[in-house]
């Protein structure tokens, strides 16, 4: 059988697979579009499981909010170099899982891979990324991501940085969402997210660090105190004092703010709370660095 020019370019862009690749595949199926596509998604499978050894740190981390959807969603999405995060094949295909999260709600990574892809039921999430780590020729992960709901008294706002070396997503309670688009307001969740880019909090507020990082905090704060000739409820206080920075640094709420030291990040809080009449919480937020942590995990993960 003749297969056409046109059949190959139509193969081609359903696939992103090569023109020899696609002709072959047609040719071997009759010119059976659907048979050829599942021969080149067979095959596209087989080649990205030898690359899925190989360490992704490079990628993207991307923002999306779905108002119909209801959500607002965080992902960092990695793969092996940075001259295949810069193409239309991979930034599409980060787009289109940030969507896919934000209406499907996948608990978490595993169980993102299972789902049945929202933009072609015909596949899987896990079907539909091999089919693109074979398209781009290098291994691509899923690694993390936040989905916070949109709405009900909940505001969110997101920030990339440095075109997606870094993330922020943070979410404040403010209960009137009319007001969710006044200038006070939107500057501030602006500078909010910039102000956790910038410092990287830990945690909230001190009440969500763990009993047993403030206990390891503090001893050793004391042994680096016991070379000091000073009475021991002297050290105790000296201490205390350097848990308290502690908290100062490690939690938002706590911090200065970046655009005024003379101001805690709580005290910027309560003062556009009182300008705007409206009662605001931060409530939670995630900030994600492009491939932070991703070579340690690979090295556990081989031993």
């Amino acid at each position: 059988m003749q297969i056409t020019a046109e059949q190959v370019a139509k193969l081609r862009e359903r696939t992103g697979a090569g023109m020899m690749e696609c002709k072959k595949a047609l040719t071997e199926h009759g010119g059976d579009i659907e048979k050829a596509i599942e021969h080149l998604r067979k095959k596209g499978i087989a080649s990205a499981s030898k690359k899925a050894g190989r360490t992704a740190k490079e990628g993207t981390v991307f923002s999306f909010a779905d108002a119909a959807a209801g959500a607002a969603v965080l992902v960092e999405v990695n793969c092996e170099t940075d001259f295949v995060a810069a193409t239309d094949n991979f930034k599409n295909f980060v787009k289109d899982v940030a969507a896919h999260i934000a209406k499907s709600n996948p608990e978490n990574p595993t169980a993102l891979l299972s789902q049945k892809y929202v933009g072609d039921t015909s596949k899987t999430m896990d079907e539909f990324l091999k089919e693109t780590i074979a398209k781009v020729g290098e291994n691509i992960t899923i690694r993390r991501f936040i989905r916070y709901p949109l709405g009900g008294g909940k505001q969110v706002k997101s920030y990339i940085h440095m075109g997606g070396k870094m993330g922020v997503i943070v979410e404040v309670n403010m209960a009137n969402d009319a007001k969710a688009s006044d200038e006070m307001f939107s500057t501030y969740m602006t500078d909010l997210a910039m102000h956790i880019a910038a410092t990287g909090p830990q945690f909230l507020k001190q009440e969500e660090i763990p009993a047993e990082l403030v206990a390891k905090e503090k001893e050793i704060a004391m042994a680096q105190l016991m070379t000091q000739n000073k009475p021991a409820d002297v050290l105790e206080k000296i201490a205390i004092g350097k848990i308290n920075k502690y908290f100062e640094e490690n939690c938002l709420i706590k911090q200065k703010f970046i655009k005024d030291d003379k101001k805690t990040v709580e005290a910027l809080t309560n003062e556009t709370s009182k300008a705007m009449g409206e009662t605001l919480a931060i409530t939670r937020f995630a900030r994600f660095v492009l491939g932070e942590g991703v070579e340690v995990v690979a090295e556990e993960t081989q031993h």
